[in-house]
């Protein structure tokens, strides 16, 4: 079986249409100031179903739990382009597969020595890479549950706390380790290349590219996020600048949006660290590896320990605001209007008995699932 994803430049389908259609066959439609013209935005409230953000995130209720982990569920993501597959990874050493239509089901549950820190899809949905506390980061066949290959890491006794496959280059992963280390994998060969290691001064909780892969996001247990600079020819990683984000709190999730409404169409790092609040940053500079403070929206996160995570919505929106999710500790899930500093909060879901830890929508956000503290994996449907 060929690790190499060659589908792995798509992100969301629906919003890359609407932008290549905006840039190319209308390009001269496109006003002094940017903003994308008013059939592009009808196009969006048909997909949408609603122009009022409030009412287009309501669900109608819990569809599905999902009750296979008997301990912290560390992370949960559907499959890219994909309304069907979800997974969920926990701290009992267990990476689930499931299916949530057309009936839910778990395909097979693959088990790891120590817990698993976190996983994500390749773009083309054909592997899962898992993170490990044995010092693993291992890839799997999705379809059958197969392990591909595992690879260890340049620090024996390092555990690996985060990874992400190259958003260009599926091929190439990228691991953080408790040791502080940022490290490039080739997946077909399991070496890594010659300058694919860099070190930040904590342990790495958060990776992130931007939409080229050109710059990497590093997030550690000290509260730094690091930019990293990555050469596509030669897959070396370069450190770039480093910034505080709340004292020393650690820097729990880093996702990166680069278009997310007609009002913020900056490049936008969404973070999370436990300092009881949800960070929103513009990325600014001539190389886009600096950023700024946008704003931040309350949430309940104050324990190191958990580490709670968030996401921007996967629809690109024409209308007015923008949306971001994310987990709490109170046992939440909070929706956020990106773009309004006050009385932000647009819709909260209340469903789980321990702190919320990760979320994920599906590619149409018909779906949203997260997870607990006690592992529960809870399926939302959108009201229709």
């Amino acid at each position: 079986m060929s690790v190499n994803s060659p589908a792995g430049q798509i992100r969301y389908s629906s919003q890359n249409s609407l932008r290549q259609h905006a840039s190319t066959a209308n390009s001269d439609m496109l006003t002094p100031d940017g903003l994308v013209p008013t059939w592009a935005a009808e196009a969006t409230r048909a997909m949408t179903g609603s122009t009022s953000l409030a009412e287009n995130y309501a669900f109608c209720g819990v569809y599905h739990i999902f009750d296979v982990h008997k301990d912290i569920v560390t992370s949960v993501q559907f499959a890219h382009d994909d309304l069907t597959k979800l997974a969920s990874s926990s701290l009992d050493g267990s990476l689930a597969v499931h299916i949530v239509l057309p009936e839910p089901e778990t395909c097979f549950v693959l088990k790891h020595p120590k817990g698993v820190t976190g996983f994500c899809w390749s773009y083309s949905n054909d592997l899962i890479m898992s993170c490990s506390e044995d010092g693993y980061a291992r890839l799997f066949n999705s379809s059958n549950g197969v392990c591909v290959r595992a690879i260890h890491g340049v620090q024996q006794g390092a555990a690996v706390l985060t990874g992400i496959f190259h958003p260009v280059n599926n091929n190439m992963i990228i691991t953080g380790s408790s040791k502080g280390n940022v490290e490039v994998t080739n997946c077909s060969t399991g070496i890594k290349p010659r300058g694919s290691t860099a070190k930040v001064n904590a342990p790495v909780l958060s990776l992130c590219f931007d939409n080229d892969g050109h710059v990497l996001w590093s997030g550690d247990e000290r509260g730094f996020i690091t930019s990293l600079f990555y050469s596509v020819e030669n897959n070396r990683l370069t450190k770039g600048k480093r910034f505080s984000v709340a004292g020393s709190n650690p820097v729990t999730c880093i996702s990166m949006r680069q278009w997310i409404s007609r009002e913020a169409r900056e490049p936008s790092l969404l973070v999370n660290c436990s300092s009881n609040a949800l960070y929103l940053f513009r990325i600014v500079g001539p190389t886009k590896s600096a950023i700024l403070l946008r704003r931040t929206f309350p949430i309940s996160h104050n324990s190191p320990s958990l580490k709670i995570r968030s996401c921007f919505c996967p629809i690109m929106s024409f209308r007015q605001g923008a949306c971001v999710v994310t987990g709490s500790e109170d046992g939440s899930v909070y929706f956020f209007n990106a773009e309004r500093a006050n009385k932000a909060c647009i819709n909260k879901l209340q469903g789980h008995s321990a702190p919320v830890i990760d979320v994920s929508f599906n590619y149409d956000e018909s779906m949203l699932a997260s997870c607990d503290s006690q592992g529960q994996v809870i399926v939302w449907k959108k009201e229709p």
